[in-house]
């Protein structure tokens, strides 16, 4: 299994530019609560997306069986995963949901549509060779 580090350092720079963008809000605005809820929301969405590459990476050149089960097998792993570690965060660490969930359901967001457009360039490259 061959890893293209494009991806993961795409993951890292929307990551620093969501940092950078969002400094200085939650720094004036926010209280210190809010912005671990905030990093802790933007961590689990990095995870999750990083996981989400390895699944595609690992059977990518599989057969499409092997490929549908371990994304769509990891997504649901992965949103079960993120489910029980929100559920944990706001229960056992008393962390703010609502900072917590928006953080994460906003860079969930982004990162699905890089996911998307990642494997979109895989199968368009696969397909020319």
């Amino acid at each position: 299994m061959k890893i293209d580090v494009r991806f993961p350092r795409r993951v890292g720079l929307v990551l620093l530019a969501g940092t950078v963008l969002l400094a200085y809000p939650l720094a004036r605005l926010a209280t210190r609560e809010t912005i671990l809820a905030v990093v802790a929301g933007a961590l689990l969405s990095t995870i999750n997306v990083l996981l989400g590459f390895l699944a595609i990476e690992y059977s990518f050149e599989k057969s499409y069986t092997t490929f549908m089960k371990a994304v769509l097998g990891g997504m649901v792993a992965r949103m079960t995963i993120m489910l029980g570690a929100m559920v944990a965060l706001i229960l056992l660490f008393h962390m703010d949901a609502v900072a917590l969930t928006v953080s994460m359901l906003g860079f969930y967001l982004i990162y699905l549509v890089m996911e998307v457009q990642y494997v979109q360039k895989k199968v368009l490259v696969r397909n020319r060779e």
